[in-house]
């Protein structure tokens, strides 16, 4: 039993210490300094209308193009992949809002007379651009 518990402990550590030192950790802060640079790929008619209304009700916080900024995360990261975030997060994220979990940003609140349509659009938006960055 005494076996056991040293080797779960020094998993639990080397997993610590893994996920500590990992590079794809997304930063505590980002600034538009700091922002990733964006390729803007030439965009259907579904996304130009997303970009519409990213910028009315998303870009305040997430950035121009979602290269993020000082208020909040960029969308433009491995973390908002279609596999680990789907369109479906996005829908909720704007209903619900977010609890803060990835990043240190604060908790992301409702956003205020979106419907569903506009952020599937918004998500179309996010998507093709993410796709030009190899997301």
């Amino acid at each position: 039993m005494r076996n056991i518990v040293i080797v779960a402990i020094a998993i639990l550590l080397g997993a610590t210490w893994f996920f500590t030192q990992s590079k794809d950790a997304p930063p505590d802060q980002i600034t538009q300094t700091q922002a990733p640079s964006v390729t803007i790929p030439e965009l259907g008619t579904d996304a130009k209308i997303g970009e519409t209304f990213y910028n009315a009700k998303c870009a305040a916080c997430h950035g121009k193009n979602g290269a993020g900024s000082d208020k909040g995360p960029p969308f433009i990261h491995k973390i908002y992949e279609p596999n680990h975030h789907g369109d479906e997060s996005f829908q909720r994220a704007a209903k619900m809002g977010v609890k803060s979990h990835h990043w240190n940003f604060g908790d992301m609140p409702p956003v205020a007379g979106i419907t569903r349509a506009e952020v599937a659009k918004i998500a179309t938006y996010i998507r093709a651009i993410q796709a030009a960055n190899g997301i």
